[in-house]
């Protein structure tokens, strides 16, 4: 790795963590593009720069995560069942779902249908999506967790999970994707905080490797604070479709890659 690497990796994991197109498999595919091997660093790297993006949550939302008892109260529930599976699977997530392809690809594939099946049916006014998160029940809150640790596989997104559980619960897109950003904080720190217990200190601070993780986490810091307030924006006049195509025209180029 080197400083370039570190400046793309961060503006990448930045710009997609909260958009639904899944940031561990751009990160996995970007690394492929630049040829970066895939060591024990270079894992911590990918996990450890998702902190930037947390920062860039807390940073615009930290009035309303404060000052809202009951969504507080919700987001915990829904990190438990994230928390819980990500433990259990922790070394098949990092061991085999990290190092497949193909398992990519097909995540990228059927989420991305997902969007664009359930945005003709919202279209059409078949279902709707009317829900504000003060709304949300104990179960649905434990659901959304559920549907969250399906992005333990690369590809799902954790993002495009949380959105499109909600969805399908009628909570409405605006609301959803800010219930998404807010989930990310406890998800990443937590996984953030894993992978640093796990990983041998004398690895992370090796060379240049903390110049690399300084880069990355303000890179990602700075590229999700202008990511967050994009989707905000583009969710008040536009439906996931595009991302939904984004996906599967990304799921034959990982499948060609």
């Amino acid at each position: 790795m080197n400083v370039l690497n570190a400046i793309i990796l961060g503006l990448v994991e930045g710009i997609t963590e909260f958009l639904p197109i899944s940031s561990t498999a751009h990160l996995i595919i970007s690394s492929k593009l630049l040829n970066i091997p895939a060591t024990e660093f270079q894992k911590f790297f990918e996990v450890f720069i998702q902190s930037g993006a947390i920062l860039a949550v807390v940073f615009i939302y930290w009035k309303i995560i404060l000052k809202n008892r009951n969504l507080m109260i919700n987001i915990i529930l829904s990190f438990f069942p994230t928390a819980v599976i990500g433990l259990l699977l922790h070394k098949v997530i990092k061991g085999v779902f990290f190092e497949s392809f193909t398992l990519i690809a097909i995540s990228l594939f059927v989420i991305g249908l997902f969007f664009i099946v359930f945005e003709f049916l919202l279209k059409k006014k078949i279902i709707k999506t009317d829900k504000k998160i003060i709304q949300m029940t104990i179960l649905q809150a434990l659901l959304i967790g559920v549907g969250q640790s399906l992005a333990v596989v690369p590809g799902v997104s954790r993002a495009g999970a949380v959105i499109l559980i909600m969805m399908i619960m009628s909570f409405n897109r605006e609301e959803s994707a800010l219930y998404s950003f807010v989930l990310a904080v406890p998800t990443l720190l937590a996984a953030s905080a894993f992978d640093f217990m796990k990983t041998d200190p004398q690895l992370i601070f090796a060379g240049n490797n903390p110049l690399f993780l300084f880069i990355g986490l303000t890179t990602s810091f700075l590229s999700a604070l202008l990511a967050i307030k994009w989707f905000i924006k583009f969710l008040q006049k536009n439906s996931l479709s595009i991302f939904g195509v984004y996906r599967i025209a990304l799921s034959i180029f990982t499948f060609l890659l």
